[in-house]
């Protein structure tokens, strides 16, 4: 027989959109094989204070569709130390907890690994990847990413109209922290001009855009779109460099929390609902400390500790490309 009666279900660091429709997987596989759901609100913070929810299948009814999370998500600083977690760790113990499962990114699951830690292996913990930075190593696919690129690449096409209608340069700095993607995915599906990652700082030199600006507006082009990582930042110093060298216009925007929020797309809603149901299942199936991951066009799941473990180089195909598309 399952020995895993009651679990819980919480949300941490920036959300993401998908992550109600994981909740959804979670609550109703979980319901629907006799399994008990609390839902702790605001992510460790919850944890903390005991916050919690009962959650029946009606609690997860019309959410699928909804940006943010229902649970509603913070970053908790008294959960990083000992104490916060031995705390956390007897609220779980109080609850009749078996099993944790997570929905975030690395530092969430990096916490879990902690309860885990200091539980003496007695607490189950599944890990649910959902951020929109898309850099967790082990996994293709983080829930958000899509609706986060799409999104974005949104709003740089509306950008683009405003951008040539008064022949400027612009750049749009997107999210991504210490990760290229958003800005690789959006620059490359909007036609940008330049591409600055972190990964490759080369083809961001300011100096080199700038005499590429240079060059593109002696052809004749009327606007020149820059898609700029947030980890690279100083959007709007760049700006004023640009315009100072070349007396061309530009203008820099911060997409900024935009990108997190909205009606999740079909991809989000469907790999999410996976996701959470398989985190329901790797417990049936008698698994511990499990992440649930995409690879090679299917959903599995690899040990928590290994797979935080990866590292992945940024491709490099998606380089070559910006490079090779780049109006010369």
């Amino acid at each position: 027989m399952n020995r895993i009666k009651k679990i819980a279900v919480l949300t941490s660091g920036g959300d993401a959109p998908g992550m109600n429709a994981a909740i959804r997987g979670v609550v109703r596989c979980a319901l629907n094989n006799g399994i008990e759901v609390i839902g702790f609100l605001r992510g460790y913070s919850g944890l903390l204070d005991n916050e919690f929810i009962e959650m029946d299948k009606r609690s997860v009814s019309d959410i699928v569709d909804r940006g943010g999370t229902i649970l509603f998500t913070s970053r908790s600083k008294e959960f990083m130390e000992r104490t916060g977690q031995l705390k956390a760790l007897d609220i779980l113990k109080k609850n009749n907890i078996d099993a944790l499962v997570t929905l975030g990114g690395d530092g969430t699951f990096r916490g879990a690994l902690e309860l885990n830690k200091t539980s003496n292996g007695e607490l189950n913990v599944i890990g649910v990847p959902a951020t929109i930075d898309l850099d967790i190593a082990c996994t293709e696919y983080t829930i958000g990413f899509d609706t986060a690129i799409n999104t974005a690449m949104e709003g740089v096409d509306r950008i683009r109209d405003t951008s040539t209608s008064h022949e400027r340069c612009s750049i749009v700095e997107v999210m991504g922290r210490n990760a290229g993607y958003i800005a690789a995915y959006t620059g490359i599906s909007t036609g940008a001009e330049d591409i600055i990652i972190p990964e490759y700082n080369e083809y961001g030199d300011i100096n080199k855009i700038i005499t590429r600006v240079k060059i593109a507006n002696k052809k004749g082009k009327k606007h020149y779109i820059i898609i700029n990582a947030e980890g690279i930042g100083q959007s709007y110093d760049m700006a004023k460099m640009i315009e100072t060298m070349t007396g061309i216009e530009t203008r820099a925007t911060i997409l900024g929390h935009l990108q997190r929020g909205g009606t999740p797309t079909c991809k989000d809603r469907v790999y999410a609902s996976i996701m959470g149901c398989r985190a329901v299942e790797v417990l049936l199936e008698g698994k511990c400390n499990r992440l649930i991951v995409y690879k090679d066009g299917e959903f599995s799941d690899v040990d928590i500790k290994e797979g935080l473990a990866e590292t992945k180089p940024f491709p490099q195909y998606f380089i070559k490309t910006a490079i090779e598309l780049e109006s010369k």
